[in-house]
């Protein structure tokens, strides 16, 4: 072996690696195509997902809290904790096998009270149905380190219009684990925690 096919052969290695996960990504489409929701509950950290929810939920919540003067500090900390309790039984709720199918279907939970927007259909959503699809998706993928890659969905939507869905490697096993919702819908879902929290609010005033 001449030394010079020593790194054709390490590059055609890693890059015939970066497509693993993709295999498990179209696996994944064609679950959700399908309503599957059992392939989906064995090929999803639904403990990660729940944990990035909270945290994206509450860091919104946050914000809108911190946007009111009107706050003492100590009222500030409270619906601070307050927030992140919330953002947990939130999490429950939204987290299951088949709001994952339904999130992931056109980009938006239409189980859960909140209006959807015009914009989301299945083009919005995750689908592996073509080469020009993949091509897409792996151009807009992220590989961090040997056991995480971040993928777009849709590949070709604004930034604040997509979906980041974060598969890990566990074993031989590529297992999502996180999804970074659009803009859109973390703003929704801060407000339906705000109006949670008024209430509360609203509730130790009259007492």
């Amino acid at each position: 072996m001449r030394w010079w096919s020593v790194p054709i052969l390490i590059a055609l290695g890693w890059f015939a690696f970066t497509l693993t996960p993709f295999w498990a990504l179209y696996g994944l489409a064609r679950a959700v195509e399908a309503r599957d929701v059992d392939y989906v509950d064995r090929h999803v950290n639904f403990r990660t997902l729940r944990l990035s929810l909270v945290r994206q939920t509450a860091a919104a919540a946050r914000a809108t809290i911190a946007e009111d003067p009107g706050l003492e500090t100590r009222e500030r900390q409270r619906l601070n904790e307050a927030a992140v309790a919330v953002a947990l039984a939130l999490a429950e709720t939204m987290v299951t096998p088949k709001t994952v199918v339904d999130l992931l279907d056109d980009g938006w939970p239409e189980t859960l009270d909140m209006p959807k927007p015009a914009t989301a259909s299945r083009e919005t959503g995750l689908r592996v149905d073509g080469l020009v699809r993949f091509l897409a998706l792996y151009a807009h993928s992220e590989m961090r380190g040997f056991r995480t890659v971040v993928i777009a969905v849709p590949p070709d939507a604004p930034r604040a219009r997509q979906l980041r869905i974060r598969l890990r490697l566990r074993g031989w096993t590529w297992r999502l684990v996180d999804i970074e919702v659009t803009e859109e819908l973390r703003e929704q879902m801060a407000q339906k925690l705000s109006r949670t929290l008024a209430k509360m609010r609203s509730g130790d005033r009259a007492r």
